[in-house]
């Protein structure tokens, strides 16, 4: 399955991670970063390995820190993949030598001017799976002062988007929500990520797990929709016209049989 949602863990707080599993995320993410004081970094990596003992979870280690986080964590056997922030060619291009002979995924966080510069060349990097946005990271080093659509952001989101189609990667998974109580904004941003060709989201608490897996789950209208849709080609037509009167063709197809694979946990790439 691919995630719709990630829940970001701090690796510090055993208490947190006792419960993570339980609370309805696609994936956890075990942080070693933002989450942490600079203090307590080494028992975060070793709680860390100490869950991934029992348990499987993503790890976003630290940029600055990577050799450390990764001996730390790497070979553990519940490490489903590894989440790096401030992601760039060189940056990943170490992670990846790091990781060794271990088949592990890397979703890489696009938080820099510099990743952004060489969009093409991190998603095209050996690991990565998935791009992600770090966008409270992007407008503090653009200066950038977003509104409530953070518009501002837009072109950015779309440039993702299609680096993640040239690259042949999932969709991206979109950045958090930070006003953390408003579930009804979480929900309208979460849908404008959806059109806007996201199909997955990373949350900073349990309560926004049940929104994001909604709104990156297909309703039962949609499905049937999309099947209604999808049939109308099979016999070998070419096109045809469904009964709002809209000509379908294979495009139209190909998008009904992503809203099938979403509905069935099988994100296209």
């Amino acid at each position: 399955m691919t995630p719709r949602s990630y829940l970001y863990v701090p690796a510090d707080q055993p208490r947190l991670l006792a419960g993570a599993a339980g609370r309805g995320a696609d994936a956890l993410i075990l942080d070693l970063e933002d989450a942490v004081a600079v203090a307590n970094k080494g028992a975060a990596r070793t709680a860390a390995a100490g869950y991934l003992g029992t348990g499987t979870a993503w790890v976003r280690v630290n940029a600055d820190t990577v050799a450390e986080d990764l001996a730390a964590i790497a070979a553990r056997p519940g490490l489903a993949g590894v989440v790096v922030p401030k992601a760039e060619p060189a940056l990943l291009s170490e992670v990846d030598k790091r990781l060794g002979a271990r088949d592990v995924p890397v979703l890489a966080l696009l938080e820099t001017a510099r990743g952004l510069r060489d969009l093409d060349a991190v998603a095209e990097s050996p690991r990565v799976v998935r791009l992600g946005l770090g966008e409270v990271d992007l407008a503090a080093e653009l200066h950038l002062l977003p509104g409530p659509d953070r518009a501002e952001l837009w072109p950015i989101r779309s440039a993702v988007v299609v680096a993640s189609a040239a690259a042949g990667l999932a969709p991206p998974a979109g950045p958090v929500h930070t006003e953390v109580r408003d579930l009804s904004d979480l929900a309208r941003t979460t849908e404008l990520l959806l059109r806007q060709g996201f199909r997955a989201r990373t949350a900073i608490t349990p309560t926004q797990l049940a929104t994001i897996n909604e709104v990156f789950t297909p309703s039962a209208e949609e499905v049937e929709r999309a099947r209604a849709t999808v049939a109308l080609l099979s016999a070998g037509t070419g096109v045809a016209v469904d009964a709002d009167g809209r000509m379908v063709d294979e495009a139209v197809v190909r998008s009904a049989r992503e809203i099938l694979a979403r509905s069935a946990g099988l994100l296209e790439q």
